[in-house]
């Protein structure tokens, strides 16, 4: 469910929702499928399945769809934190200092970017969304931000 996303299902979701949206963008021209990835150290982090794998899949999905819809108008990213973010899935008791984590307003200024017509060309690359620099335009700001996606 969408209110209770368990994260063994989470690629399943990503590809539905982006197969569900692709007929509709492609015949608009235009579209953009952002999905939301992690750190490699959380893809591999010891007690982190099935959620690192999932979110390694994701990762993946997002390089193989980027190409796959290359040139039609869609582009397909990748967007994550960049470190562990303040949210319920870090424990205070592994984080009691929460100003070291990424609060998740930081996905807002990369993503709101992502979704416009600016980041028109932007495909098939990971964001890391604490490595924004929202003083810089906001595509200087993805220069420093940004690598291809799928490692």
């Amino acid at each position: 469910s969408v209110t209770g996303v368990q994260t063994c299902a989470l690629p399943i979701c990503t590809f539905h929702m982006s197969a569900a949206a692709a007929p509709h963008m492609l015949r608009q021209r235009w579209g953009r499928i952002i999905n939301i990835s992690t750190g490699v150290r959380t893809m591999q982090r010891a007690g982190f399945s099935p959620y690192g794998p999932s979110k390694a899949a994701v990762e993946t999905m997002t390089a193989i769809w980027a190409q796959d819809l290359e040139g039609t108008g869609i582009t397909v990213n990748a967007l994550l934190p960049g470190w562990a973010a303040d949210t319920g899935m870090v424990p205070i008791e592994d984080h009691p200092d929460r100003s070291r984590l990424v609060p998740p307003s930081a996905m807002i200024a990369p993503a709101i970017w992502l979704a416009s017509s600016e980041s028109d060309g932007v495909n098939g690359m990971r964001i890391v969304a604490r490595d924004w620099n929202s003083s810089l335009p906001p595509a200087q700001a993805f220069k420093g931000a940004s690598t291809k996606a799928g490692w």
